[in-house]
C-alpha cells in the first residue's frame, strides 16, 4: 500500500466537496474492489473518501410501485429482507449468492453497481427489472446506465444515493458461479410482465446485456422448448482460463432454461 489521505464526511454534500478538491479520489463503499486493488497498486488514489458516515445511504421500502433500496444498503441485508422477499424475491436469492458471508456483511449493492464488474449479479437485476439509479444529481436508467466494461454513465464525482426497482408480476434469477470467486461465469436474471419476457445476461461478455433473441421466443412460447434454437454469438462471448467462449454462449441457454424452470 502507499500513503494517501482518508476522509469520512457526514453527509452526501461533503463527500462530493472533498471529491472535488482533491487531485484523484475514489469513494469507498464497501471496498471489497478498490481495497485489493489498491494493494497491487492498480488503484492509486490520493484521497480515499469513506461513505459509511452518511446517514440515509442505506435502508429499503416501498415506494410508488418500486422497491427502493439505498446505495450503501449490504448484501446480506437485501439476501434477509422481508421486504424484498414480498416484493421481488428474485433480488433475495441474487443478494444471497454473492461472494460468502464475509462478503455479503461488507459490500454494497451501490459500491457492487458503480463498479460495473461484467461478472457482478446486480447489473442483470437492474437491466432485466428497469430499475432506476438515483444519484445526488439525477436519475439513470438502467438501459443508459452500463457503457462498458467496469463503465458506467456516473460523472466522476457523482455518487448513487439508491436505486428503484419496478415491481413485477415474476421474476427469478439463476447463475452458474465461478467456484472461487462466486462471480458469475454465466448469470440469468428473466422477467415476466404481462406479455413481455426481459432476459438480462451477466459474465457471459464484456458487460451485461439483454438477449432480445430469447425474450421474442419467450413472449411467443414461455416454455424451454422455446429456446431450443436459440444461439448467442460466440465471437460476443468472453473467453478466458474459467470458460471458453463457446462454453460460456451453451452456457447462457442452459442457463436461461433453469431460470424457465422456477416461474411455476
Amino acid at each position: 500500500m502507499y500513503d494517501f489521505n482518508y476522509h469520512r464526511p457526514h453527509s452526501v454534500a461533503d463527500a462530493v466537496k472533498l471529491f472535488r478538491q482533491s487531485d484523484d479520489a475514489m469513494y469507498l463503499a464497501g471496498g471489497h474492489t478498490l481495497i485489493p486493488s489498491m494493494k497491487v497498486r492498480l488503484r492509486a488514489p490520493t484521497d480515499l473518501i469513506d461513505l459509511a458516515a452518511i446517514p440515509g445511504l442505506d435502508g429499503i421500502s416501498e415506494e410508488s410501485g418500486n422497491l427502493v433500496i439505498g446505495a450503501f444498503t449490504r448484501h446480506d441485508a437485501v439476501a434477509t429482507s422481508e421486504v424484498v422477499r414480498r416484493a421481488i424475491p428474485a433480488l433475495n436469492i441474487l443478494a444471497g449468492g454473492i461472494g460468502d458471508a464475509q462478503v455479503r456483511n461488507r459490500g454494497t449493492i451501490g459500491g457492487s453497481v458503480a463498479n460495473n464488474d461484467p461478472a457482478a449479479d446486480y447489473p442483470a437485476a437492474l437491466l432485466a427489472l428497469n430499475a432506476t439509479v438515483r444519484t445526488d444529481r439525477r436519475e439513470i436508467s438502467a438501459a443508459e446506465f452500463s457503457t462498458g466494461m467496469f463503465e458506467t454513465a456516473l460523472e466522476e464525482d457523482e455518487m448513487i444515493q439508491s436505486i428503484a426497482f419496478p415491481l413485477v408480476e415474476a421474476a427469478t434469477y439463476v447463475k452458474f458461479p465461478n467456484p472461487a470467486s462466486r462471480y458469475a461465469m454465466v448469470g440469468v436474471f428473466m422477467v415476466r410482465q404481462g406479455g413481455e419476457v426481459r432476459v438480462a445476461i451477466t459474465g457471459a461478455a464484456s458487460g451485461v446485456f439483454r438477449c432480445t433473441d430469447m425474450e421474442t421466443a419467450l413472449a411467443a412460447d414461455f416454455s424451454a422448448s422455446a429456446l431450443e434454437n436459440i444461439k448467442l454469438d460466440v465471437h460476443a462471448m468472453n473467453d478466458d482460463m474459467h470458460a471458453s467462449a463457446e462454453y460460456r454462449a451453451h452456457l447462457c441457454v442452459v442457463m436461461a432454461k433453469q431460470a424457465l424452470s422456477k416461474f411455476s
